[in-house]
């Protein structure tokens, strides 16, 4: 375990060297000219506003308004847990106290979702100028077939311009960020087969030999089955897609289940082959050209994501109460544990104090209003480090100074109701 958290130490900052060296580089070639030349380049200037284009319909509800009013809460993927999860929790509980647990995953949202991105983002708006189109993308990798053939090719395409050292460093730098993603889903996989299948439901006495010989065996399966899918795929944004629509419905249960009580493990069971199944269907058979093809489909292309929202929040609603709650026993050992309150939970605080069992013994005050008090300004932090960083690049210091001064108001509110919340469990 020391091995992997060590490793993606080391390859974290690998990859954001090389990142940051690509496009120190490739902004500075002769075709693009420099910071100054690129964002004054016709076609470049009209790619530079950060919100959609509010005339544009479509985009404006795809990338704005479903991200904000459905996406977040609804849909799960690795990275993206708004219930909480393993991802985020095994990187927590690595740390040496709660100190260092809250401090690394500030340092690593900063710079994973606010900074990390701009070294690509600029790489990609050098692309613009270099490789403006498909046929010049051809002529870049002409022994790329046509069905891989794809805007997402310009990146890689960037990076036949680097020097040869310069170029080994950033193939490093790829090679390591897919090892860091690739190691911790892979032993995350596996630990789900392993302790939260195997072992719970196929043979709960089975030694540590057993559990890491199955681990192993998982780890190779995964692998393999990964390989398989990758090959059924044309691009990158193919799988982004697979993966959102693969746990559209999903979030929303694994936030419910800290406050309501009758959330059971069949509730996500069938969220999780539901979504599953559907995503698999309409990305990878004609139907999903059938309902949702931009021109021809039957409803708006936008429509998929929330259609397999409404259809997995249905179903495991179905699900859930058609199935037996569970026991007291679990319920009131959940209660102990978590402590949990608002109304979802009334009716097992009731039900303990009818049985006189006390589910509340430290009589700690309910910290979830001052903990999405902290979510949301935790979410303004990072926008407005993400834009401010955008802003000072694009040399609009109006709009970068405000946004700044936004960043550091949010980030003293968000360290003040941390110390709150603290207070409050103590």
């Amino acid at each position: 375990f020391k091995g992997v958290v060590y490793t993606d130490f080391v390859l974290f900052f690998v990859a954001m060297g090389g990142a940051i060296g690509a496009a120190y580089y490739l902004v500075n070639i002769p075709e693009v000219g420099g910071i100054d030349a690129l964002l004054s380049h016709e076609t470049v200037k009209e790619k530079l506003n950060i919100l959609p284009d509010l005339d544009n319909k479509s985009a404006l509800i795809t990338l704005l308004i479903i991200p904000l009013a459905v996406q977040w809460w609804s849909s799960w993927y690795p990275g993206a847990e708004p219930g909480g999860g393993g991802y985020i929790a095994q990187r927590m509980l690595s740390a040496k106290n709660e100190k260092h647990a809250i401090g690394a995953t500030f340092f690593f949202n900063i710079m994973h979702y606010a900074l990390r991105p701009w070294p690509w983002i600029l790489v990609a708006l050098a692309s613009l100028v270099v490789f403006p189109d498909l046929e010049s993308l051809q002529a870049a990798f002409p022994i790329v077939a046509d069905d891989k053939l794809g805007h997402d090719l310009a990146y890689s395409a960037m990076l036949t311009k680097l020097p040869t050292g310069l170029l080994g460093l950033v193939l490093a730098s790829l090679v390591a960020a897919y090892m860091s993603t690739i190691s911790t889903q892979l032993n995350w996989g596996s630990s789900y087969i392993v302790y939260d299948f195997y072992k719970e439901r196929v043979n709960p006495q089975a030694s540590e030999k057993r559990l890491v010989a199955v681990g192993r065996i998982s780890t190779v399966g995964l692998m393999v089955l990964s390989a398989l899918l990758a090959l059924l795929l044309q691009n990158a944004l193919q799988l982004f897609e697979i993966l959102l629509v693969f746990g559209a419905g999903t979030g929303l249960i694994f936030i419910l289940r800290w406050f309501w009580w009758r959330i059971n493990a069949w509730s996500e069971i069938t969220a999780m082959f539901i979504s599953g199944i559907l995503s698999l269907v309409l990305k990878l058979t004609p139907l999903g050209d059938y309902l949702f093809a931009t021109d021809t489909g039957l409803m708006p292309d936008w429509a998929e994501y929330p259609m397999v929202v409404l259809v997995t929040t249905i179903a495991w609603l179905i699900a859930t109460y058609a199935t037996s709650p569970e026991s007291k026993e679990v319920l009131y050992n959940f209660c102990r544990k978590i402590e949990p309150g608002g109304p979802g939970w009334k009716k097992v605080e009731q039900q303990g104090r009818a049985d006189g069992v006390e589910l509340n013994s430290t009589g700690k005050k309910w910290s979830v209003p001052s903990g999405i008090l902290a979510m949301i300004v935790g979410t303004v932090l990072i926008y407005s480090i993400l834009f401010a960083t955008g802003y000072w690049i694009y040399g609009r210091l109006m709009g970068a100074s405000i946004l700044t001064v936004v960043a550091i108001v949010s980030g003293t509110v968000l360290i003040m109701t941390w110390k709150k919340i603290k207070i409050s469990l103590t």
